[in-house]
C-alpha cells in the first residue's frame, strides 16, 4: 500500500540440528553481499581445521547470523529497515517510511489463513484503488492472475494454495493453483452474483439452516451452508476489521485455546480461556473464527 505492507508469512522452526556451513553460505550470499560472505567462509574453513576446539568457534559463528532467521520480528526489522534506507537514499529524503510500527497476528491453517489472505488482497479495492483485486499488481492474487516477468505468477500462485489449502494435505505446488482453487478463491474476492439462499440464514452474525423441503440431502445443506458463509465473508471482507491487524491469534476455538494455555504467563490471573468471539462486523465469521483479544472499539 502507499505507507504499509501486509504479509502472510510461515516461520518455519530453525532444524534441531542447526544448518550446515553451506546451507549458512547459501542464504547469506541471497540477502549480503558476496565480500561478506567470503570473509564467513574463510573464518568457518579455519575454525573447522582445529578439530574439536574449532566446533563451538564455528558454533558462535553461526548462532551470530541463525538467530534472526527464523525469528519474524528480527525478519521485518531487517527488511523494513533496508527499504526505508534504499529508498530514501534513491528519493534524497529523510525520516520515517512507515505509518506504523510492525505488529503480527498468529494464523492457523484453513479458514483462518484462507480469509486472512482474501483480507489482504482486497486491501487495494477497500482503499479505492481498484475495483477488481486481480487488477492490483503488488499483490499475491494480481501477480497470480497476471503473472510478472520473471516468475510469470508461479511463486504468487504457490504461496496461495499454502494458504487456502494446506490444510487439506495440498503442497505449495502452483500446479494445484488451477480449478477448483482459483475460482473458490476468485468467489470469495469478488462481491458480484450472490445466491438467495432459503435454506440458511443470517441472524445476529449467527448462521442457521432451516430445511424448508423435505427429502434435502445432508450433504446438499451443508452445502448451501459453505455458500452462505462465504456470501456473509464476502461482505465482510469489504469492511475494515481490526481482527486481522490487531487480533493477535486468529483460528478456530481449539487454536485460540491452545495459544492461550502455552503462553499462559502473558495474561492476567483472572482470565481463564483465550479464545473471544469476533464483534462488528467479524460477528458473521464468528462460529468460525476466534480472536485471542477482546476487541470493542473501531473493529470494523
Amino acid at each position: 500500500m502507499s505507507n504499509h505492507v501486509h504479509l502472510l508469512l510461515e516461520v518455519s522452526p530453525l532444524p534441531a540440528g542447526g544448518i550446515t556451513d553451506e546451507e549458512l553460505l547459501a542464504r547469506l550470499k541471497a540477502s549480503g553481499n558476496e565480500a561478506d560472505v567470503a570473509v564467513v567462509a574463510k573464518r568457518l574453513a579455519e575454525y573447522r581445521k582445529l578439530g574439536k576446539g574449532g566446533e563451538e568457534a564455528a558454533k558462535e559463528l553461526h548462532a551470530s547470523y541463525t538467530y534472526r532467521m527464523h525469528d519474524l520480528g528480527e525478519f521485518m526489522k531487517a527488511l523494513l529497515q533496508r527499504f526505508s534506507r534504499w529508498h530514501n537514499a534513491k528519493h534524497e529524503r529523510v525520516g520515517t517510511l512507515w505509518e506504523s510500527r510492525f505488529k503480527s497476528v498468529l494464523v492457523e491453517d484453513g479458514m483462518a489463513s484462507r480469509t486472512m489472505a482474501a483480507y489482504i488482497d482486497l486491501n487495494p479495492v477497500r482503499a479505492g484503488m481498484v475495483t477488481d483485486p486481480a487488477g492490483y499488481r503488488w499483490s499475491s492474487y494480481g501477480e497470480a492472475m497476471g503473472g510478472g516477468p520473471r516468475g510469470n505468477g508461479k511463486k504468487a500462485r504457490a504461496g496461495l494454495v499454502r494458504a487456502l489449502m494446506a490444510h487439506k494435505g495440498y503442497k505449495a505446488d502452483a500446479r494445484c493453483w488451477a480449478g477448483e482453487v482459483s475460482k473458490d478463491y476468485r468467489m470469495l474476492l469478488l462481491d458480484e452474483g450472490e445466491e438467495q439462499l432459503k435454506e440458511v440464514r443470517n441472524t445476529g452474525g449467527r448462521l442457521e439452516v432451516k430445511v424448508v423441503r423435505k427429502g434435502i440431502k445432508k450433504a446438499a445443506v451443508e452445502a448451501e451452508l459453505a455458500r452462505s458463509r462465504d456470501v456473509a465473508l464476502r461482505k465482510m471482507l469489504r469492511c475494515r476489521v481490526r481482527y486481522f491487524s490487531d487480533g493477535a491469534v486468529l483460528g478456530s476455538r481449539g487454536f485460540v485455546d491452545g495459544v492461550f494455555r502455552a503462553c499462559r504467563e502473558r495474561f492476567g490471573t483472572k482470565r481463564s480461556s483465550g479464545a473471544r468471539k469476533l464483534r462488528g462486523s467479524a460477528a458473521v465469521a464468528g462460529e468460525t473464527l476466534w480472536s485471542v483479544r477482546d476487541l470493542k472499539k473501531g473493529i470494523g
